[in-house]
Order: structure tokens, then C-alpha cells, then sequence
């Protein structure tokens, strides 16, 4: 392509990227972006298919250097944020996945989500009801924010008066997610993320005198009596990874939820006649809707691989070392798969989206999102049928994570 439609610096586009991805779609299937030195992945069945693909990683300290990999090593100055990122499963690849992943999704199995469900809507219903006593108010703080974040505070053990916390360290934390972050950004996610860290440090010292039923507290027990694996191996969870693996659950446990519901609203908002038939039948459409909405504009809009071997695909040579940028945005919107891919439609059947990822890496807490998505949308589809918009909502700037810092809504 002569120009590039990805902008991911310009505000036009991060406002609105569908039209650049029709643009990316329609003139091929990889594309080389010379400013942050990627291929774009813009179709629906090629980031499926590379997210299953092993030959790329999340990784690729588990094979090579930085050196060897011919890259960059990050400055001294982001070790902080590098060690606590790079030790959570998201950035592990097997063995060490793997090896967490297990210890992990034994809390997130579908029995344990279940279980949950109902003090998820208990939770959900005191929100919307103090929401629509204030007459309505920021729906991002009032209700999309504050949920997941108890849901999964509550499941780690994080005590009510410190949960505060944890949305400042997390934003500042992502804030390195995005396309080349400046050293303000940097250094915002270095100071949260020793913070965030030595914060866990401290309550995981005090699970271990006293522990309790949260995911904390058998972390800890998997940590102290793991031992060496067969043969003197590794232990089942080091201390990094413990802690590492709380931030991440914390993170991702809320970010995605948070994300999703803003920008589900304002979709809504923006669709009356689907909103009208939502509030008409939410019982029966709400399962259906949640995916569309999630499908219709992705809290997630890049997720990156490194390839880690040289590799053929659509007629390109991609080399060891390069980065392969899967545009999950796109791939939602791709009309290969989806019928009228930009047109909101609740009802739809065939909705594979790709919002939670796919292969090894797929979202752990994707089911437990479902979860928290559909009561909070059904508590204010029930209790504010009224809802309505108060003023432009504000839009977060970054363009990987997409979402709203504001939606003032009026019940």
C-alpha cells in the first residue's frame, strides 16, 4: 500500500478504526507498518489461525536473548515493570504456562464461575440501585468500574479498603500495552509496578500466618508446598510468579469487564432501535447481545506475537524476530465471517468473535466476564429503563485497549 490507513497515533482513528480495517481487509491479508516495525494481521480466519500457531509466541525469552532474537534489550530503568510482566502467564510460553496456567484455572473452572454467579448479582443490583437513586452519574465509575473490580478482588483475598488502589496501579500498569509508549508512560507503569508488587508482598506475608479461602491463599500453598518438581525440577509456583500472577488476575480480571460495558452502552446508546428491543426481551436476547456487543467494538483491539521462526504466510516470509500485530478489531469486523460485520445486530446466532484471544493464551476469565457482563447489563436494563445519554462520553486515548474514561448517562 502506497499509505497506510493504521494510525494508531492519530485521534481520528483511534476514535473510530473500523473504516482503516476495511481499508486494511480489502488490499491484503499481511501488511508491514514501518513506523512500529509490524505486520498486521487484519482478517478474521488468519489471527485466528496465528493465535493457534506455536511458531509464534507471546514470548520469546523462554527460547533466545534478546541478542540472539536481534532485539533491543529493554532499559535498566523498565526492569520493574518488565520482571512483573514477564513472569504472568499471559507472557509465559510452555513449559511455565503451562505449569501456571493449571495451578490457576482451577479457580476460574466452570463450577466455580457458577457458584459465583449469584453474588455477582447481588453485587451488581446494590450498584444499579445506587446508581439510579442518584438519578445516574458517570456509568464508568459508578457501575462498570466498581464490579469487577470486587469480583475479583473478593476472589483473591484483596481487602475492601485497599481495592481503591488497584485500578490507578492497573491503568498505569496497561498504559505499556500500547504502541510504543513514551517514558512518561513508562515511568508511570515502573512506579506501579513496584508498588503494586511490593503491596502483594506484603499480604502474601500475612496469608502465610494467616491463610484463608481466597486464590491469595492457595497460591501460597502451591508456592510452600510445591517443592522440586520430578528429578529436582522447578517449583510449582516461584515467589515472581505468584506475584506476578495476582497483578495479572487483577488486571485483566477487571480491565477487559470495565471496558467492555462502556463501550457495550455506548453502542447501545447509539442504537436505539436494538436498545429498545433489548429492554423489550432482555431475557431473551441478552446472551446473544453480550457477544455482539463484545463483538462489535472490542475492548481489545491488538494483540502481538513474535515469531519465532522464520515462517511463509499468504505468500510473505516473515523472519525470526519480527512481530506479528493480530488486529482482533479487524478480525470482528471481517465480512468473510460475520454477515454485515458493521451492522449491531443483538440477535445474532453466528458470533464466533475472537475478544478473549483463542489457543493456549484464550482468557482465562472469559466465562467469569459473561458472568459479570450479563448482570450488570440486566440489572440497569431492569432498573433504569430510562437510561439515556447526558453528555459525549471521553474517550481513553490509548488505541490497544479501547474504551471510555466517561459515560455520563442520565436514568
Amino acid at each position: 500500500m502506497d499509505h497506510t490507513p493504521f494510525r494508531p497515533d492519530a485521534q481520528d482513528f483511534v476514535t473510530d478504526p473500523y473504516p482503516a480495517y476495511a481499508e486494511l481487509r480489502a488490499a491484503g491479508r499481511v501488511h508491514h507498518h514501518p513506523p512500529t516495525n509490524q505486520w498486521l494481521i487484519p482478517h478474521h480466519a488468519d489471527v485466528s489461525a496465528l493465535l493457534r500457531d506455536r511458531r509464534l509466541g507471546r514470548s520469546y525469552q523462554h527460547r533466545f536473548t534478546h541478542e540472539e532474537f536481534g532485539r533491543t534489550p529493554p532499559p535498566p530503568a523498565h526492569e520493574p515493570f518488565h520482571t512483573l510482566n514477564d513472569h504472568g502467564m499471559l507472557d509465559l510460553e510452555p513449559p511455565d504456562h503451562t505449569r501456571v496456567r493449571r495451578l490457576v484455572s482451577q479457580a476460574f473452572t466452570p463450577r466455580t464461575v457458577e457458584r459465583l454467579a449469584p453474588a455477582v448479582r447481588r453485587l451488581a443490583a446494590r450498584l444499579v440501585d445506587d446508581f439510579v437513586a442518584a438519578g445516574g452519574g458517570d456509568l464508568v465509575a459508578g457501575v462498570a468500574e466498581p464490579l469487577p473490580v470486587a469480583v475479583i478482588a473478593e476472589m483473591l483475598g484483596i481487602p475492601a479498603a485497599d481495592r481503591p488502589l488497584l485500578r490507578p496501579w492497573s491503568a498505569a500498569i496497561c498504559g505499556m500495552y500500547e504502541l510504543d509508549p513514551d517514558e512518561e508512560a513508562a515511568a508511570r507503569a515502573v512506579r506501579a509496578s513496584l508498588e503494586f508488587s511490593d503491596y502483594l508482598g506484603h499480604l502474601m506475608a500475612e496469608r502465610r500466618e494467616n491463610p484463608g479461602e481466597d486464590l491469595i491463599s492457595a497460591l501460597i500453598a502451591a508456592h510452600d508446598d510445591g517443592g522440586a518438581g520430578p528429578g529436582g525440577g522447578r517449583a510449582r509456583l516461584t515467589e515472581q510468579e505468584m506475584v506476578s500472577t495476582c497483578v495479572l488476575l487483577l488486571n485483566a480480571g477487571h480491565e477487559a469487564t470495565v471496558n467492555a460495558t462502556a463501550n457495550g452502552w455506548w453502542a447501545l446508546l447509539r442504537h436505539p432501535g436494538q436498545l429498545a428491543a433489548l429492554r423489550a426481551e432482555p431475557d431473551a436476547l441478552l446472551p446473544t447481545a453480550i457477544e455482539e456487543l463484545l463483538r462489535y467494538d472490542t475492548p481489545l483491539q491488538l494483540f502481538e506475537r513474535w515469531v519465532l521462526e522464520d515462517i511463509e504466510f499468504a505468500g510473505q516470509r516473515l523472519p525470526r524476530g519480527s512481530e506479528v500485530a493480530l488486529l482482533f478489531g479487524s478480525a470482528n469486523r471481517d465480512p468473510a465471517r460475520f454477515a454485515d460485520p458493521d451492522v449491531l445486530d443483538l440477535a445474532r446466532g453466528d458470533n464466533p468473535h475472537i475478544s478473549f484471544g483463542a489457543g493456549i493464551h484464550y482468557c482465562l476469565g472469559a466465562a467469569l466476564a459473561r458472568v459479570e457482563l450479563r448482570a450488570s447489563f440486566g440489572e440497569l436494563l431492569a432498573r433504569a429503563p430510562g437510561l439515556r445519554l447526558a453528555a459525549e462520553p471521553v474517550r481513553s486515548p490509548g488505541f490497544v485497549i479501547r474504551g471510555l474514561t466517561e459515560l455520563r448517562v442520565q436514568c
